[in-house]
């Protein structure tokens, strides 16, 4: 899956209405144009592409400040908040994606209730082992990597992979069972985006591409 498609979902949730530059301006808060190559053009073309689709609603509005072309608003549409929960389930339930979409999906964790972020996180660690149990029948870590020559490294790498990402969710979990984090219906929860007129700190400095988008 692409994590570009959860993390826009999600951005325009948290807003509830949200245009292009302010989705740009959260990704770039996050961090996403580094870890998950969020960059500018793919941003536009990810909301006009999910509003053909049906998932966001699009609403043209005044100009932009700066004089240019109106900007477009988008909102999820019944159809996007459906995908936006299914892209995160799994996200954070199946292993073996890329490290972009767990962090996406990590994102918008607390937007589950607490039971359910735990149930697929365990999900996460029951998955992870399945597949160590199968890879590990005929390979064998104790052995070393050495064993099956330099080819062996891509299985240790993979078996090591596998173990450090089962430890590391269960410690997500007990964290989560902890206490950690409002997760939803538990009160006023945390929303990691700018308020308006707030000064992006990571902005890229690259032009508002896309503004009218």
């Amino acid at each position: 899956m692409s994590a570009m498609r959860l993390l826009v979902l999600g951005a325009v949730r948290q807003h509830g209405r949200a245009h292009g530059y302010q989705v740009r301006g959260d990704l770039e808060y996050w961090g996403a144009h580094e870890w998950a190559q969020a960059k500018p053009g793919s941003l536009y073309h990810a909301l006009k592409q999910m509003a053909k689709q049906g998932l966001l609603r699009a609403h043209a509005t005044a100009p932009s400040p700066d004089g240019g072309p109106p900007r477009t608003e988008y909102e999820l549409t019944d159809a996007g908040e459906a995908e936006f929960f299914a892209l995160l389930r799994d996200a954070l339930s199946r292993p073996g994606q890329r490290n972009d979409v767990l962090s996406a999906g990590l994102g918008f964790l607390v937007e589950l209730e607490r039971a359910e972020a735990v149930a697929l996180l365990r999900e996460r660690v029951r998955a992870l082992e399945e597949w160590r149990a199968t890879a590990t029948e005929e390979y064998v870590p104790a052995e070393g990597p050495g064993s099956l020559g330099h080819i062996g490294e891509i299985m240790h790498m993979w078996v090591d992979a596998a173990d450090h990402g089962a430890a590391w969710t269960r410690g997500l979990i007990a964290r989560i069972e902890g206490g950690a984090y409002v997760f939803a219906g538990e009160g006023e929860p945390f929303v990691g985006v700018l308020a308006d007129g707030e000064e992006n700190p990571y902005a890229t400095g690259e032009a508002h591409l896309g503004d009218d988008a």
